[in-house]
């Protein structure tokens, strides 16, 4: 049985063993990473987010676990184009600037996770292109927008029940865009292995 990974839950792992990334930015990351390499990402996305920590740390290895199992459950939504794929943001019950914060940081971490590897000059280029290149300055704009946030906390909580509705779409779509620089065994998903250590 798949294991469900809670925001809450790893962004305390994530601080108790020294990450500098949160919950959020994770996932957005994995979420790009996944878009570009599939399966092939998992190594390298585990040494971004716990660049820094001490590999002797039991705490580093229960956070690894974590890691893993978001890594599988988001493979698998993912690849397996599946409508339950969602955002790892928190919970409803934390006030609006809180997940306004987090969607902004899950933007970032996606963003990072598509630009910042050097996969040659054709994804460049292929990220330059419709609709990518309209996805990207969107999620740019809703990084910026939740450092301005304007109006009432219910008009806020609207737009931001929208725009994580967009991101979610957005992601998918990006990573269906991308299908032709994925290895072909991506196309289904498999189990994370191992975890780095």
């Amino acid at each position: 049985m798949e294991q469900t990974i809670d925001h809450e839950a790893l962004e305390s792992a994530l601080r108790r063993c020294g990450a500098t990334w949160d919950a959020s930015q994770t996932h957005g990351l994995l979420s790009g990473r996944l878009a570009i390499g599939g399966k092939d990402s998992e190594f390298e996305w585990l040494a971004l987010v716990l660049d820094g920590t001490d590999m002797a740390d039991a705490l580093r290895n229960e956070c690894e676990v974590m890691l893993a199992a978001l890594f599988a459950s988001t493979l698998r939504q993912l690849s397996e184009r599946l409508s339950e794929f969602s955002l790892l943001l928190p919970d409803d019950e934390d006030n609006v600037e809180t997940r306004a914060a987090a969607l902004a940081h899950w933007c970032e971490g996606f963003l990072h996770g598509l630009v910042s590897a050097d996969y040659g000059d054709a994804i460049k280029k292929r990220l330059g292109e419709e609709p990518l290149a309209d996805i990207i300055k969107d999620l740019l704009q809703i990084t910026r927008a939740a450092e301005d946030d304007e109006g009432s906390d219910e008009q806020i909580d609207e737009a931001y029940v929208e725009l994580v509705e967009y991101v979610c779409v957005a992601a998918q779509l990006a990573y269906e865009e991308l299908a032709s620089f994925r290895r072909p065994s991506d196309q289904t998903c498999e189990p994370a292995s191992d975890t780095l250590h």
